[in-house]
């Protein structure tokens, strides 16, 4: 036998033993379970009743596991899901902040930020096709466990945030990097307000790649289990087979029409301040769900922590301009500005919401936006910043690299589409029926398309409807 074939023969050896024995120690209450089956690896989340939140020790197994599985020749999918109600709620944020509180744990709680950032960054690195399937809660961690993936599979049941500025944080785990990747300011939007998306609507603002039901995920699973040597391409057709349609009855995205329009247009400010005189505005207009959007919203900012916002809004501009491992290292630092008490508001958002579980307003320091001073959100950016003193640099030498938009499987893009629909609607009116057919190859290449299409259309055109057929005029810049 040759040197290379002993060698790749102990190197399997070695593999299978290891997945065995993986299999052989797992018990039903480990907080993460590693499992095999055919060509896929799976780790499932399994702290159900905390909603598989992150704490050190689940971030340990991972990073070693998924270390194993990327260097495993018998392993060509990963796959990642989550047990009970939940893919991942976030983080042991309560455990973080007790160890923040005392000088001496600090390190301990910045360790947990700096191991959780680097698995996320792992994770995107993956030379192995990574499916991450979001039947449930996902936030904060949670998210970023998942956004990397090239697959991202949500359900009805799926449920997305990035709940930090209620607690006085600020969107972490590469969150500075993927949302100001999202269309128009749908990233800032979720960032500041912490609010929800739920089912389709992760999908069609491309958090997700792919929507199916909550009862096909076991079919999914055995599916992509059944594939030998797959490519990403075939990953990707065997998900699209499960994709399930829009049901006549089914609620489409509060995000869509008019409200986008006044999303994007508040939110695309670089001050705080500015967004919320947009939205105040907004709350005069004649369209109802516009007005009722603005005025929940400008309630929902005010619920926030003011220094998060300031904080946050300067993360997203700063991130849309790094790369993933750049905006990571950001927020790296300004995590140890928090858990340095470079604002009160972390403690007492946490103290608030998970400790003392109290309803309404934390007692915010300080009260309004207009209090919060540049020098204070100074202290979480300046490299000088001594609250930035117990920052890590991020250790994720040796990785093999990967050059992957997480977008390439979602949706296609807005402007992409505008390519073609621009030119069909300037020609003059067009019925909907006729500019679908004319679009007819870009509807084949993914499900969800036509709906995008129709959402697009009905804010860049004019859409009226006479004898029961919608036409649509281009309505200029």
């Amino acid at each position: 036998m040759s040197n290379h074939r002993a060698t790749t023969a102990i190197t399997r050896t070695r593999a299978i033993v290891s997945h065995m024995s993986t299999s052989a120690t797992s018990s039903l209450d480990q907080p993460v379970l590693f499992q095999s089956n055919g060509h896929t690896r799976t780790f499932v989340l399994n702290r159900a009743k905390k909603l598989n939140t992150l704490n050190t020790a689940m971030v340990d197994a991972l990073r070693h596991q998924v270390d194993l599985w990327s260097k495993s020749d018998l392993c060509q999918i990963i796959i990642g899901t989550g047990s009970g109600r939940a893919f991942c709620a976030g983080g042991d944020v309560t455990s973080v902040l007790r160890d923040a509180l005392d000088a001496g744990t600090r390190p301990k709680a910045l360790g947990f930020f700096r191991k959780e950032f680097e698995l996320v960054y792992i994770l995107s690195q993956l030379p192995k096709p990574y499916v991450a399937v979001l039947d449930g809660i996902t936030m904060g961690g949670g998210v970023g466990l998942s956004i990397n993936a090239p697959f991202r599979v949500a359900t009805e049941k799926t449920v997305f945030a990035m709940p930090e500025t209620k607690i006085g944080f600020f969107p972490d785990v590469g969150a500075s990097y993927f949302l100001p990747r999202l269309e128009g300011e749908v990233g800032t939007y979720l960032a500041l307000t912490s609010e929800t998306l739920v089912g389709r609507e992760v999908f069609e603002h491309g958090l997700a790649t792919h929507y199916i039901t909550s009862r096909s995920v076991p079919s999914l699973l055995a599916h992509l289990a059944a594939l030998e040597n797959p490519s990403f391409s075939q990953i990707n057709r065997t998900i699209e087979e499960l994709h399930i349609e829009r049901q006549p009855n089914e609620a489409h995205s509060k995000l869509t029409g008019n409200v986008r329009e006044a999303l994007d247009a508040a939110f695309c400010h670089d001050t705080v301040e500015e967004i919320i005189q947009s939205l105040e505005a907004s709350t005069e207009t004649p369209d109802t769900r516009v007005r009722l959007w603005a005025k929940q919203t400008l309630e929902t900012l005010h619920m926030r922590s003011p220094t998060s916002l300031k904080v946050t809004l300067s993360a997203q501009r700063r991130g849309r301009e790094m790369s993933l491992l750049e905006a990571l290292q950001m927020e790296i630092g300004i995590a140890a500005a928090y858990c340095s008490d470079a604002s009160q508001d972390f403690r007492t958002g946490i103290t608030a919401a998970l400790i003392d579980k109290i309803q309404g307003r934390p007692a915010w320091s300080p009260d309004n936006v207009s209090d919060v001073s540049s020098e204070t959100v100074h202290r979480f950016f300046s490299e000088q910043s001594p609250y930035r003193s117990l920052a890590h640099k991020l250790s994720v030498d040796n990785l093999p690299g990967r050059n992957f938009d997480f977008m390439t499987y979602s949706l296609p893009s807005e402007s992409e589409l505008l390519d073609s629909i621009q030119p069909a609607c300037k020609k003059g009116p067009v019925t909907i029926p006729d500019l679908l057919y004319s679009l007819d190859s870009i509807c084949k290449r993914k499900f969800g398309i036509a709906e995008k299409i129709l959402d697009i259309v009905h804010r860049k055109c004019h859409v009226t409807t006479s004898n029961g057929t919608a036409t649509a005029t281009w309505k200029g810049e």
